[in-house]
């Protein structure tokens, strides 16, 4: 079974996050110039919610309020539902579907490590399909001749 630290652990640990006082903007911005669907909001290196593209495009520009006006903290998830490293990633897809979420922030003593995402554990499972269909390849080629 796939630990969370297995999963974080190649990626790049920088973690993308705006303050509770940015801008709907800032965020957005943040988010197109990583290539990321989601940031987290830290304030004081304690994490207090996490934005998506989602809340951005529901809470600011369908009720037509400005973004450069509007802050996170107006419109984050706050209090979000995290995991630690030694969380399977099992675990974690039974948490994204029993919350409806797409992203998981990693603790570790309290401070924030990582995240993972869906596309993280959809990535992992079709790794371990693909290593389970060369083994079972390898195994009937060496056992059918």
């Amino acid at each position: 079974m796939t630990t969370v630290k297995q999963c974080i652990d190649p990626k790049n640990s920088a973690i993308i996050s705006v303050r509770s006082s940015d801008s709907t903007e800032d965020a957005l911005k943040l988010m197109r110039d990583k290539r990321v669907r989601a940031i987290l909001v830290i304030d004081d290196e304690q994490l207090v919610g996490i934005v998506s593209q989602g809340d951005c495009a529901i809470k600011v520009l369908l009720s037509r309020r400005d973004p450069k006006l509007t802050p996170a903290s107006e419109i984050m998830s706050p209090n979000p539902v995290t995991v630690t490293l030694s969380n399977t990633l099992d675990e974690c897809m039974a948490i994204m579907v029993h919350k409806h979420i797409r992203h998981l922030p990693v603790l570790d003593q309290q401070k924030v490590i990582g995240v993972v995402s869906i596309g993280d554990i959809v990535k992992n499972v079709i790794e371990l399909q693909g290593s389970q269909i060369k083994f079972l390849e390898t195994y009937i080629k060496g056992h059918g001749s």
